[in-house]
């Protein structure tokens, strides 16, 4: 079968051909290592066709294949039938890693080509060794797509835009100076930022680079003279330039940063997180690399000042009001039999959420799940797929937004019609691993990986699992997905802090059925001090009801009700007088009620 796809990919084996080279490896990722891409570096999308946020592409010369994770498995394998590329199921015990896979296929003498500027040195070197061992080499300035994208998107010239400190709550200027402060107790005297993330927090500056993520396409130097930001001038206006100076920080053209660093003095001692550091530019730093393991400005925001949370609480109240109106409308529509599609839903809640106060974008693409699609879980409908709702059945909604005082992003699975034993038996296990971690009190340090079983432990009870995470960071007007903490059950070796937010989203999916994920963004604050050091707790942020339908009060202990009443009246006090009618209120009044009434 021919299609777009395989006649890209046979292109790029010709290319191949005429190189050398046997084998190339196409990551999703840009020289910052982001999570989500701006349209110039979708390389692998491209060439596969395959458009979820994480995997990685391997062609050879007689073969493709794409590895991916849990999230994907369903809508991998739909998209990439007929391109030849065949899905590898990365995390199962039999999915060959790709190293193991090249191995495999490749013969001594042969060679496999990457771009350096699109993986880590560690990941890198790991290859090169792996590799090596069976006679095979690694070229790592190796380009793909070159001469074969014709069309490729240019880089992002979006406008760079002010994050005020009445949102950020401190100064550019002074973060900066935490973050160097941070290095020379490490030993070096300046710090090379990479991700986009850290630097947009760090100086207070945002744009529209990235879908759903207000960073700016960047690198950024400190050290005791200053700051050198390397971005594109177009997206730089007068203010913008004035702003930067006034906070000690003076640009160049974003391709100048290898030249730059290669023209930095021998004696130089440079910071940079080699996880968060593409590989060609740990190579331009050599020895004048300090590797100082976690980024000091990811740990500094991954902790919200109280500006932030101020505003973060009051992003919550907005965006549950404007839930309410948009589920009460699609109650209605159902109601009244007027055709709603997933995607109709997913503009119905664009629409509310953008009368909102300080509303700039969504935090990602809006998941809605009817039926069996629940169970894709990072499904986004299209033309193709897209489902016609019905008064029956599980819907699971999984959305977000972008305010300039906060990001938001919940998933409520609710009931369209009358719920089966099933349905209720499966939403109230997830419930209760749900409060169970919500809940949770546990000592200063903690990892995410030691509280993660409390969200899984009543699934497991009854032989289910869920392959995600259970928790990621939020940022603050910035990517939805913050290290460095996380809670899922492989360690990350970052502790939860005070200040920080995380999301709690156990969930349950059965394949052809239905899915159910229900999530909060909680807070990690400090607990009790005790004899035995100080304990820390979650308050829970987002406010916006559970369908009290689908819980089996069977299953339930007297204080999980107790919690989930307590919650409601909660949310029903925070957004009753922020709503515009009286049958708003009444909607809410109804659907915060106690489990019992």
């Amino acid at each position: 079968m021919n299609n777009v796809y395989t006649e890209r990919l046979a292109a790029l084996r010709r290319k191949m051909a005429a190189d050398g080279i046997a084998a190339v490896i196409v990551p999703q990722a840009d020289p910052h290592l982001s999570e989500y891409l701006a349209s110039h570096w979708q390389v692998r999308r491209w060439l596969s066709g395959f458009t979820g946020s994480a995997g990685d592409l391997v062609v050879t010369a007689t073969d493709a294949a794409l590895w991916t994770d849990s999230r994907y498995f369903l809508q991998a394998a739909d998209q990439l039938a007929g391109t030849g590329i065949r899905l590898m199921k990365d995390g199962l015990a039999d999915t060959p890693t790709i190293t193991e896979w090249l191995c495999k296929e490749l013969k001594a003498g042969e060679r496999v080509g990457l771009d350096g500027m699109l993986f880590t040195q560690p990941q890198v070197t790991a290859l090169a060794d792996a590799l090596g061992a069976k006679g095979i080499s690694l070229c790592i300035d190796y380009l793909p797509v070159a001469d074969l994208w014709t069309d490729r998107p240019a880089l992002p010239s979006d406008p760079i835009f002010v994050h005020d400190i009445a949102y950020a709550g401190e100064a550019a200027r002074d973060k900066m100076a935490k973050i160097l402060q941070d290095a020379r107790e490490k030993g070096a005297s300046a710090v090379l930022s990479s991700a986009l993330d850290d630097i947009a927090w760090t100086l207070n500056i945002r744009s529209n680079d990235v879908k759903y993520t207000p960073v700016v396409t960047s690198f950024l130097y400190i050290d005791g003279t200053g700051a050198t930001l390397f971005v594109d001038d177009a997206k730089l206006s007068e203010p913008v330039k004035a702003y930067l100076a006034s906070e000690g920080v003076t640009t160049r053209p974003y391709d100048d940063i290898k030249t730059f660093l290669s023209e930095l003095p021998a004696d130089a001692r440079v910071l940079a997180d080699a996880g968060k550091t593409v590989a060609r530019i740990m190579d331009l730093l050599g020895d004048r690399a300090v590797v100082g393991g976690i980024s000091k400005a990811a740990v500094l925001k991954s902790v919200k000042n109280d500006v932030q949370l101020n505003g973060v609480r009051h992003a919550m109240v907005r965006d549950g009001a404007a839930l309410v109106k948009a589920f009460m409308e699609l109650e209605q529509r159902l109601a009244e039999g007027v055709k709603t599609t997933e995607m109709d839903f997913g503009d119905i809640l664009h629409k509310y959420r953008s009368q909102g106060e300080n509303y700039k974008d969504e935090s990602f693409g809006s998941i809605v799940g009817y039926g069996p699609h629940g169970a894709i879980v990072h499904y986004e409908a299209d033309e193709h797929s897209n489902a016609t709702l019905k008064p029956e059945g599980l819907l699971l909604v999984d959305s977000g937004a972008q305010y300039l005082d906060g990001t938001t992003d919940i998933t409520r699975t609710v009931c369209l019609g009358t719920p089966t034993a099933q349905e209720k038996k499966d939403f109230t296990l997830v419930m209760k691993g749900h409060i169970a971690l919500g809940t949770a009190i546990f000592p200063e340090g903690t990892r995410g990986a030691q509280l993660d079983a409390l969200a899984r432990q009543f699934l497991w009870q009854h032989g289910m699992n869920y392959l995600h995470g259970t928790g990621h960071g939020v940022g603050h007007f910035l990517g939805v997905h913050e290290g460095p903490h996380s809670i899922r059950l492989n360690n990350v070796e970052a502790p939860l802090l005070p200040g920080s937010i995380t999301s709690n989203e156990p969930g349950v999916y059965l394949e052809g059925v239905h899915g159910i994920r229900c999530e909060n963004l909680v807070l990690c604050r400090k607990d009790m001090r005790t004899d035995f050091g100080q304990f820390l707790s979650f308050e829970t942020l987002t406010l916006f009801p559970f369908d009290r339908s689908l819980f089996d009060l069977s299953l339930m202990t007297e204080a999980e009700i107790e919690w989930v009443d307590k919650y409601h009246a909660t949310v029903a006090e925070r957004l009753m007088p922020t709503l515009d009618t009286d049958e708003q209120r009444a909607w809410l009044k109804a659907h915060t009620a106690p489990l019992k009434a």
